[in-house]
């Protein structure tokens, strides 16, 4: 599996991954959708794996004397690297807006809180579920596996920065400035990240069967 990692990220990582890394600083935008952090990242994975279909990497690495099942948990590891640095690096610049006064509350929606990162891991577990589960029936329509999960990532964006407005437990204990309710955003960062891993898991199995019935 190392092996296979390192293919990956010699070989398929699409140059956008890098640049859509330094979007985490878009956090420190005034009155942004946040979220939209985490998208970009996914529009990486996408670039990475159309530049793969292009160069055969599917057919390149079934030449390989490895399983089939190995390749695809390679390329949603890669993938899932990709995620968590995404993650590393916003939560870098979230701290880092948390020492500039001037920027104030986020008023397009959610803040730049703990509670934003437990609704954005289950936002990239749903996209890796959609997307890889799609992806690997028919690795040759990636553009169409990507349509269908950015649809639901927006949606997803659009009622959770909606909620915010609406409901006022999300206005009132979730959109508010660390370490206020602390406790309740911990929690839900907890199920976000235990919702990303268990999506994350059916998306492998899942893409797993799928790939090995499929006649290269």
């Amino acid at each position: 599996m190392e092996n296979l990692l390192y293919k990956e990220f010699r070989l398929v990582t699409h140059p956008t991954v890098y640049l859509f890394w330094g979007l985490a600083a878009m956090l420190l935008i005034p009155n942004y959708p946040y979220y939209v952090v985490f998208f970009y990242c996914s529009l990486g994975i996408f670039f990475s794996c159309h530049g793969a279909r292009e160069n055969n990497d599917i057919m390149y690495t079934a030449t390989l004397p490895i399983e089939k099942s190995d390749t695809v948990r390679a390329r949603i590891l890669f993938a899932v690297l990709i995620e968590l640095m995404q993650f590393l690096l916003a939560a870098v610049f979230a701290m880092l807006r948390k020492q500039i006064p001037t920027l104030g509350a986020n008023l397009a929606g959610m803040d730049a809180n703990v509670a934003l990162f437990g609704m954005a891991f289950v936002m990239m577990g749903i996209f890796n579920f959609v997307f890889f589960t799609a992806y690997y029936k028919d690795p040759n329509k990636v553009g169409k596996c990507f349509a269908a999960a950015s649809i639901i990532q927006f949606l997803y964006i659009a009622a959770a920065e909606a909620a915010v407005h609406i409901l006022p437990f999300m206005k009132y204990r979730l959109d508010t400035p660390d370490p206020e309710y602390f406790t309740l955003k911990l929690a839900v960062l907890a199920v976000g990240l235990i919702s990303y891993v268990m999506l994350t898991i059916f998306a492998t199995v899942k893409a797993v069967r799928s790939f090995e019935k499929l006649d290269l």
